[in-house]
C-alpha cells in the first residue's frame, strides 16, 4: 500500500471520528428534549463513545451485509433534530438503509414520511408522564446494575426514576453509606461507574449523576413508610431473593407509598413468570406482583420461541454453563445445597437448574418438552445455555443461523436475541451485553431435525436490562417504534 493510500485511509477516518463527534450531542438533543431513543440495528446510540458509534455501523455490515458509514447516518440524525417530534424509539441504522433504497435525496421529505406520526407531536404527545418511582430492595449485584442502568436512562424518555435503596442496617451509617457507594463506584467486572457519585451522612443518601438516592435501613418491609420519604404510588424491586410466592411479596405491598413489587428471580405459586418480549403482554393492569424470572430462562426462552415458530419442537435438552454465583463458597465450607459447597473458583460444579421446566411458564407450547441441568464454572460473569433441540422440521446450520439472524435484527425479539458470526469470541466479550441471549453462529449444528444451539448471556447485565425493560411496560411507559416493518 502506498503512503498516499496510507494517508488517504487515516484521513477519512479522522474524518468519520470527527463527522460522529458531531452526532454525539445532536443525539443526546433527542434523547433528553424530545423523549426520541435512538440505536443502531438494535444498539443502543444514547451515551455512547466516538469509537462505540463507528463500532456499530461496521456491525451493520456483518448482519445486514450492507455498508453503511457515519455519514450515512449523520444527515439523518441532524434532520430529526428540526422536526420537533414526539417521543419514539427509532432505528437510525434501519432508517439509513432504507434511505439509501428509497430517499431520493430529500432527507426532510423521507423523514417526513417515514415518521409522519410523531412530526411536530413533541408538545401534543400524549406520553409526557411524571416519572415512576423505583425503589431496590436489595442492593447486591442485580441491584447495583439496575441502578446504573436506570441513573443512565434517567433524563431520557425511560421515566423510572430511582428513589431509593433499601439496605439491612450495619452500625456505622457513615461507613456504610461509604461502602454502598464504593460498590456501586467500582466494580470487579463492569468496570468504574460512568460518572460522579457522592454521599450525604446526614441524609442518608447517595447521589448519582444528579440522581439523589435515599437510602433506607430496614430488616423488613413493615418497617418502610415510603411516603415519609416523598415516594409514592413506587415500584418496589426485590432483588434478595428472600421472598418468591405471592404471600411473601405481597409484605411490600402492604408498606406505605408502595404499588407493586417484581421478583428479580423465578416467582413460585401464581406468580406469573414474565420474560419481557415473549410474554409481557400477559401482566394485566390489576397484575400487583410479578415475577422476572431467571437469567437463563430469560437467555433461552427468545431463542426457543423463535425456533418453535420456525420449525417447531418435539422435545429438547438445556444444558446452562452458569458462572458462579454468591451463593456459592468461596473455599470447601457447609452448604445446604448439593455439591454447591464445594469451592466456586476451583471447581466445575453440577448442579440443578429450573429454567427448563420455567419455560413452560413463558411459552406454554412447550410443556413438558424441555429438560435441563447446569454446570456452574469458575468464571465470575457470562453464561451459556446449550440447547439440543429435536424438531419437526429439517433444517441445516446456514438456514438455521440466516433465520436466527434475521430474528435478531427484524424481529419484534431485536432486544432479546442478539447473533454473532465469529470464530474468535469468547465469554468476557459479551460483558455488558444487553440482550436476553446471543446466538454464537459459528457454533450452530443442524442436520434433518437435530439442531444444536449455544446461545451466550450475560447473566448480570443483560438479565438487568430485561428487569427494566419489564419496568418500563408496568409503569404503561410504551413508544412508538421507527421504521415501521415492511411486508
Amino acid at each position: 500500500m502506498s503512503q498516499q493510500t496510507l494517508e488517504t485511509v487515516f484521513e477519512e477516518w479522522q474524518g468519520s471520528e470527527a463527522i460522529a463527534e458531531e452526532m454525539i450531542p445532536l443525539l443526546g438533543k433527542l434523547y433528553r428534549q424530545y423523549n426520541i431513543v435512538t440505536s443502531l440495528f438494535g444498539r443502543s446510540l444514547i451515551n455512547q463513545s466516538v469509537i462505540r458509534i463507528l463500532k456499530d455501523h461496521r456491525f451493520v455490515k456483518k448482519v445486514e451485509g450492507t455498508e453503511l458509514d457515519v455519514r450515512d447516518t449523520f444527515p439523518l440524525v441532524k434532520a430529526m433534530t428540526e422536526l420537533d417530534l414526539g417521543p419514539a424509539h427509532i432505528d437510525v441504522g434501519k432508517l439509513a438503509v432504507a434511505y439509501k433504497t428509497r430517499g431520493n435525496g430529500d432527507v426532510h421529505a423521507f423523514l417526513e414520511r417515514e415518521l409522519a406520526e410523531i412530526v411536530g407531536g413533541h408538545q401534543s404527545n400524549g406520553n409526557h408522564n411524571e416519572p415512576k418511582d423505583v425503589v431496590l430492595y436489595g442492593f447486591g449485584r442485580i441491584g447495583r446494575i439496575l441502578a446504573r442502568i436506570l441513573i443512565e436512562k434517567a433524563g431520557g424518555g425511560n421515566l423510572l426514576r430511582l428513589r431509593a435503596i433499601v439496605v439491612r442496617g450495619r452500625g456505622d451509617i457513615a461507613k456504610d453509606l461509604e461502602k454502598r457507594a464504593s460498590l456501586l463506584r467500582r466494580d470487579s467486572v463492569h468496570g468504574p461507574f460512568a460518572g460522579s457519585i457522592s454521599i450525604d451522612v446526614e441524609a442518608r443518601t447517595i447521589t448519582a449523576n444528579g440522581n439523589v438516592i435515599q437510602v433506607i435501613y430496614a430488616n423488613a418491609p413493615s418497617e418502610i413508610d415510603y411516603t415519609a420519604y416523598g415516594i409514592d404510588n413506587a415500584l418496589i424491586v426485590d432483588n434478595t431473593g428472600m421472598w418468591r410466592d405471592a404471600e411473601g411479596l405481597a409484605q411490600h405491598l402492604a408498606c406505605k407509598g408502595a404499588a407493586k413489587a417484581l421478583l428479580t428471580a423465578p416467582g413460585k405459586g401464581d406468580v406469573k413468570n414474565i420474560v419481557y418480549g415473549i410474554n409481557h403482554a400477559d401482566i394485566a393492569s390489576d397484575d400487583r406482583i410479578v415475577s422476572a424470572a431467571s437469567c437463563t430462562t430469560n437467555a433461552i426462552v427468545p431463542v426457543l420461541k423463535a425456533i418453535n415458530d420456525q420449525y417447531g419442537i418435539e422435545h429438547g435438552h438445556v444444558e446452562t454453563v452458569h458462572a458462579y454465583t454468591n451463593d456459592q463458597n468461596l473455599i470447601d465450607n457447609y452448604h445446604k445445597g448439593d455439591r454447591r459447597g464445594r469451592s466456586a473458583p476451583l471447581n466445575m460444579v453440577l448442579t440443578e437448574t429450573g429454567a427448563a421446566k420455567a419455560v413452560a411458564k413463558a411459552l406454554p407450547e412447550l410443556t413438558g418438552k424441555l429438560t435441563g441441568n447446569a454446570i456452574r464454572v469458575p468464571t465470575p460473569n457470562v453464561s451459556m445455555a446449550i440447547l439440543n433441540l429435536n424438531l419437526h422440521q429439517d433444517t441445516d446450520a446456514e438456514a438455521l443461523n440466516d433465520y436466527l439472524r434475521r430474528m435478531a435484527v427484524h424481529s419484534p425479539m431485536q432486544k432479546q436475541i442478539d447473533y454473532v458470526d465469529s470464530p474468535e469470541v469468547v465469554s468476557s466479550d459479551f460483558v455488558g451485553n444487553r440482550h436476553a441471549g446471543i446466538v454464537d453462529a459459528k457454533a450452530t449444528i443442524a442436520d434433518g431435525k437435530n439442531a444444536v444451539l449455544y446461545v451466550w448471556y450475560d447473566n448480570e447485565f443483560g438479565y438487568s436490562c430485561q428487569v427494566v425493560r419489564i419496568l418500563q411496560h408496568m409503569s404503561n411507559v410504551s413508544f412508538l417504534v421507527f421504521p415501521k416493518d415492511r411486508d
